[in-house]
Formats: C-alpha cells, sequence, structure tokens
C-alpha cells in the first residue's frame, strides 16, 4: 500500500469517526433541548423542512417543531419535572446521509413520591442530512414501544 492510499484511507477513517461524534451529539442534544423549553435549539436540529413523525402528531417544518416545545402538554411536563433519555445510537453512514436507530426514554416526576417513573420507551429512526451547518434530521419517526411491528421495524438493523 501506498503512502497515498494509507492517507486515503485514514482521512476516511477520521471522517467517519468525526460524523459518528457530530450525530452522537445531534442525538443527544435533543433531550437537554426540549427539557430546557428551548424550542429554537430544538427545532435546529432538523432541517428546515424536517418532519417529526411521532405517535400524536406530525409536525412539518421547524416552526411547528418549535411550537410543540413551547406548547401548553409539553410545558407542563417541563413544569413538572421531566427528562429525556437519549440511549447509544445505532449510526449507519452512506456518504452525506446516515440513518440512526436508538431508544427514548420520557422520564417524569411523581410529585406523590418525590420520585421518577418512565412515562414513556421510544422506538426512534433518525433519517439524517450533512448540511453546511453540520448534520441536521431530515425526518425522525418515533414510535411508543407498545408490543406492536412497528417500534420494533424502526429499530431492526439494516
Amino acid at each position: 500500500m501506498t503512502i497515498e492510499e494509507r492517507l486515503d484511507a485514514l482521512e476516511g477513517r477520521l471522517r467517519s469517526a468525526e460524523d459518528r461524534l457530530a450525530i452522537m451529539d445531534l442525538v443527544h442534544s435533543y433531550g437537554a433541548a426540549v427539557d430546557t423549553g428551548s424550542a429554537q435549539v430544538t427545532a435546529d436540529i432538523f432541517t428546515s423542512d424536517g418532519i417529526y413523525d411521532v405517535d400524536t402528531g406530525l409536525l412539518a417544518g421547524r416552526e411547528e417543531i418549535a411550537a410543540m416545545v413551547e406548547g401548553d402538554p409539553h410545558q407542563g411536563l417541563i413544569a413538572h419535572g421531566c427528562g429525556h433519555l437519549m440511549t447509544a445510537p445505532q449510526i449507519t453512514l452512506d456518504g452525506d446521509r446516515a440513518t440512526v436507530r436508538s431508544y427514548s426514554q420520557l422520564i417524569v416526576r411523581r410529585a406523590s413520591t418525590d420520585g421518577f417513573a418512565v412515562a414513556r420507551l421510544t422506538a426512534n429512526q433518525w433519517e439524517l442530512i450533512r448540511t453546511d451547518d453540520g448534520w441536521r434530521v431530515e425526518r425522525r419517526i418515533a414510535r411508543m414501544v407498545d408490543g406492536s411491528d412497528e417500534p420494533r421495524d424502526l429499530l431492526r438493523p439494516q
């Protein structure tokens, strides 16, 4: 193997590692953004026309995603104490696109016991694209793990 071939291979591995770290940061930033009520930060995780397809409704574009964070149901969760925990993502890179599979949990405070409970376990498939501003979500599909096939299908290795 020539030095040029070795450098090309090294550059490819480095780019892959950098992409994976950036994608992990992006996916994990979602929890802190929604839990602090940072509507614009949450929306900016997505492309301008990004889709958040959750089983409770479809949000299209940054304005609708920001409105979800600012809405009464979500603000009520924040006011009572909640946390979105993201699991380690399984990342499939394909050039300037990536698919991520992961779980997330919504943890809520129990006022009666001053403890916490898992309110929701969600299977996620994130479809990402590399933009001039870094990796962004084009589409996130999120389904509550309820025993049906759809959440399992989102997590199935490609």
